[in-house]
């Protein structure tokens, strides 16, 4: 399974390439492609805004009929009831319209989240984490209410708008066509100062939401941060640091105000000087006889009524151009590889090749086979980096508790996260139960584990729904089972609502979040439990309790945990020494107190004993020397 933890996946929609997205019929495609699934129930609004527009521009000349039969043979009542029926039918079609566009708008925002919602937890660890958590959120929450509008009554307002303003330019030109050069001539101005300033709006535009996310990003990590903020004095530099993003977006978003302040003002500037001169050219039309009134007034009333199809042209494509760069902001998501799926890859070492520094590990006593193999791993978290692991050979029993020292950065986490697909070996060969990890799904591998982190956050929820995260179908019994197991039932159950409580970031200490995880772990019962100093944060007492129910996990399955404490150590089968990515040695805690300097080193550093020479207490020495 050889390949770099950063390469993409060819799993899921194909990510919509980099240069692509520059190009403004390619993000005019990218926005379309949020409203395609939508296309019957948009083309239907589509259809109902022609209608209304249609009977807009039919309303003049009703008028003019009106007018007509003041001084003719025609009956009055006709044209009148031709007027209500006009606007009892508009009425209709546009309550119609303005139900199915909203409609759509909110499944598309909708689909928009869900797909991003979904994508982030399929994604592949290491690229997603590589981002800053405020602005993941901000794709799911701001950019998807800018598409709101633009990939649903813009599209179809666009269309309308333009058949609009060219059915009332026709139907002037019907009434009088020297008239209408007078309207054209506006029309013209105001559509060459939109097309000027439209597209550098939509760069300010785009430029602000990127600042808004980068600012959602620093504050998000900031706010995580605020202990450590505050005990250093520095909450003015922070805050700082982060109203400077909001600077920038406020800087872009003024900018593209002014743009648009300026188009709207020759837009409104334009149709009223095209007032004043239609008006004063008409009436003189009138005078000498070449116009009649009525047709003078219904001129009036489209002149009136041209001003929104302009409106309404120009305000979407304004949500337009916000719409099209929040979509590529979403779909920048699609970027993200997904974590692979089983695939056959063949064994890149080469026959016979060893590692130097691999020392293999025992397996059980009893001859069976390991239940992970780790054969010549190396990985690395970005090509061309330092391997984060080299050369590692390492077997792991079905049974036995096996723990692993080293200094910071040996490799340790990065052992956690191959055997838990986080990270894909560059060269190697992992097995799980015999079976290549190639040969297995993401599923099928992290269902036989269970894996408890050093911060040990937990999930927004309940009580209830985060110990049910692994174990879905556990009952309340074996809930409080678990709970009690590492000495926290008994405080779950004074909480207001027990397993149901809502916890928030200070209902429970470190600890209390640390013995909820533990517990999840073995509610779970995995065949594997991975701790990652998973007691840090717990008194003696109750570590000592929880120790106990993890002893007699690892007699039933494996448990490897990563050691920071003499506890830890000393009770384990076997200890994994790691360093520089490498395994040195391996052994009891009482073999290499004695043959490795290193261990020795590490055990005096943390004060886990007194004397490096020093034995194992009697508590744990039996177990230690099995």
């Amino acid at each position: 399974m050889a390949s770099s933890t950063t390469s993409p996946t060819t799993e899921g929609p194909a990510p919509v390439p980099a240069a692509a997205k520059g190009s403004a019929f390619a993000r005019l495609r990218i926005l379309g492609s949020f409203a395609r699934p939508h296309r019957r129930r948009l083309a239907l609004g589509l259809l109902l805004a022609l209608l209304g527009s249609a009977m807009e521009l039919a309303t003049p000349m009703t008028t003019k009929l009106v007018l007509d039969s003041l001084g003719g043979d025609m009956r009055l009542a006709w044209p009148i009831t031709v007027l209500l029926g006009l606007l009892v039918m508009g009425a209709v079609v546009g309550l119609w319209q303005t139900i199915l566009l909203g409609t759509v708008a909110e499944r598309i925002v909708l689909d928009a989240r869900e797909s991003v919602v979904r994508r982030y937890f399929r994604a592949a660890l290491l690229p997603l984490s590589a981002r800053p958590t405020g602005e993941l959120t901000t794709r799911v929450t701001s950019d998807t209410v800018l598409l709101r509008e633009a990939a649903s009554s813009s599209i179809v307002g666009l269309i309308n708008g333009g058949v609009l303003l060219v059915g009332t330019l026709v139907l002037m030109g019907v009434l009088d066509l020297v008239l209408l050069s007078v309207t054209v001539a506006a029309v013209v101005l105001i559509a060459a100062v939109f097309l000027l300033l439209m597209p550098k709006i939509a760069t300010e535009q785009e430029k602000a939401q990127a600042a808004l996310g980068s600012m959602g990003g620093a504050l998000e990590g900031a706010l995580r941060a605020l202990r450590t903020v505050k005990a250093a004095r520095a909450e003015a530099r922070v805050a700082e640091r982060i109203v400077g993003h909001a600077r920038t977006a406020a800087a872009h978003g003024v900018n593209s105000v002014r743009r648009e302040a300026v188009a709207w003002t020759v837009a409104y500037g334009g149709i009223q000087l095209a007032l004043i001169g239609i008006l004063g050219f008409g009436a003189w039309r009138v005078s000498n006889g070449s116009l009649e009134v009525s047709s003078l007034i219904a001129f009036l009333l489209y002149t009136f009524g041209l001003m929104g199809p302009v409106t309404e042209l120009s305000g979407h494509v304004t949500a337009l151009q916000s719409g099209i760069a929040a979509a590529a902001r979403i779909r920048e998501v699609e970027d993200v590889p997904l974590e692979r799926q089983a695939e056959q890859v063949p064994d890149t070492r080469r026959p016979g090749a060893t590692a130097a520094a691999a020392v293999p590990v025992r397996p059980e006593e009893d001859g069976g086979r390991p239940l992970i193999e780790l054969r010549g791993i190396t990985a690395r978290y970005a090509p061309g980096g330092q391997p984060a692991v080299r050369g590692v050979d390492l077997d792991i029993p079905a049974r036995g508790h096996t723990a692993i020292v080293g200094p910071s950065g040996a490799g340790k986490t990065t052992l956690f996260s191959l055997l838990l697909r986080f990270v894909h070996p560059e060269h190697g060969r992992l097995r799980l139960d015999g079976t290549d990890y190639a040969d297995l799904s993401v599923a099928d591998i992290r269902r036989r584990f269970a894996y408890v982190e050093q911060d040990t956050p937990l999930v927004p929820g309940s009580v209830r729904d985060n110990m049910l995260l692994a174990h879905p179908d556990a009952t309340e019994e074996e809930l409080y089972r678990a709970l009690d197991e590492v000495r926290l039932g008994d405080h779950v159950r004074t909480l207001p609502d027990g397993l149901d409580t809502e916890l928030s970031p200070t209902s429970l200490s470190g600890g209390q979040r640390q013995r909820v995880a533990l517990a999840r772990a073995l509610l779970h019962a995995p065949d594997v439990l991975l701790l990652d100093e998973a007691t840090a944060q717990i008194d003696a007492l109750t570590e000592a309790a929880i120790t106990e129910h993890v002893r007699a996990h690892a007699d039933r399955a494996a448990v490897l945990s990563i050691a920071h404490r003499l506890s830890t150590v000393v009770g384990a089968d076997r200890i994994v020494v790691m360093e520089e990515g490498g395994i040195r040695a391996v052994g009891t805690h009482r073999e290499l107190l004695r043959s490795d300097r290193l261990y020795r080193d590490l055990v005096e550093a943390l004060h886990m004993t007194g004397p490096a020479t020093a034995e194992p207490s009697v508590e744990y020495a039996g177990r230690a020397g099995r």
